[in-house]
């Protein structure tokens, strides 16, 4: 079995065919992997993982992770809507998952399969916690962060080939791992700085069209960096941006995210 990619003709012809605009923060990414084999391997993989691991349902915790996510879908469906970009999302099969580990964690597969992992939860305290998380995963999978850093690996070992060339199913199924290297119970997204700081202005902004207060972000990220003082730092945190820089990136797209909240019948 043969899957077709967009691979490497050079970075010129690259940027002309494949570069993808976020619609909400304006960033360009180059994104050349096809969208329905990453949403297929996706679901395949977050099958696996509920497999393998608690999924606590029923309680007060996961009907809030339900709640929490469910707004923040509803409010990204309304947004791509409202600027005629429904089509992005028209293959998502949204998921949220609470499951049973004490990992301060939390993740979004593309197509909109969430985990939050019962660990986080005495850290995000409240639904505005909650949505600072989720906003900033769900971002992930509406950035297309998958699809970039795949297709960063796509170039990066077949840089050399012609546009439309193929790589064998194996070899696909090795690229994607090397972005999504899920484990039993453990899913280390790897996302570089740019896209995590992407996602928390992307998430931010969502969360604030979904009516969460964005001023809980800062005690939010306070207290994440406040769980890894004098231990590991949090695989939730090990690629994002230094303490200092996303404050200060918060601070400044605060104003925006306040009128996103404030239409959403927030009180300022």
């Amino acid at each position: 079995m043969k899957f077709t990619h967009l691979l490497g003709i050079g970075a010129v012809a690259l940027s002309t065919v494949a570069c993808t605009t976020n619609p909400i923060t304006g960033r360009s990414s180059l994104q050349i992997a096809n969208n329905s084999e990453i949403l297929t391997m996706s679901s395949q993989e977050y099958k696996t993982t509920l497999s393998k691991s608690k999924i606590i349902s029923g309680t007060a915790d996961a009907k809030r992770v339900s709640s929490v996510g469910s707004r923040i879908k509803s409010a990204a469906e309304r947004y791509y809507q409202s600027i005629g970009r429904s089509a992005d999302l028209a293959n998502y099969n949204w998921e949220f998952n609470l499951l049973q580990s004490n990992e301060l964690n939390a993740w979004c597969m593309p197509g909109g399969k969430v985990a939050v992992y019962t660990g986080i939860l005495p850290v995000t305290k409240n639904d505005n916690g909650l949505a600072v998380v989720m906003g900033h995963e769900v971002s992930h999978a509406l950035a297309g962060h998958g699809n970039e850093r795949i297709s960063q690996a796509m170039v990066a070992q077949y840089g050399g080939s012609i546009l439309g060339g193929t790589i064998s199913n194996s070899q696909w199924a090795g690229i994607f791992e090397k972005v999504y290297p899920i484990g039993s119970q453990v899913a280390l997204l790897k996302y570089g700085r740019n896209q995590e700081s992407e996602a928390d202005q992307m998430g931010l902004y969502l969360m604030s069209m979904a009516g969460y207060d964005p001023r809980e972000a800062i005690p939010f990220w306070n207290r994440m960096e406040g769980a890894s003082s004098g231990a590991k730092q949090p695989e939730f945190l090990s690629t994002h941006p230094n303490p200092e820089t996303r404050i200060s990136d918060i601070n400044r797209n605060l104003p925006k995210a306040l009128e996103y909240y404030k239409a959403a019948g927030g009180k300022i």
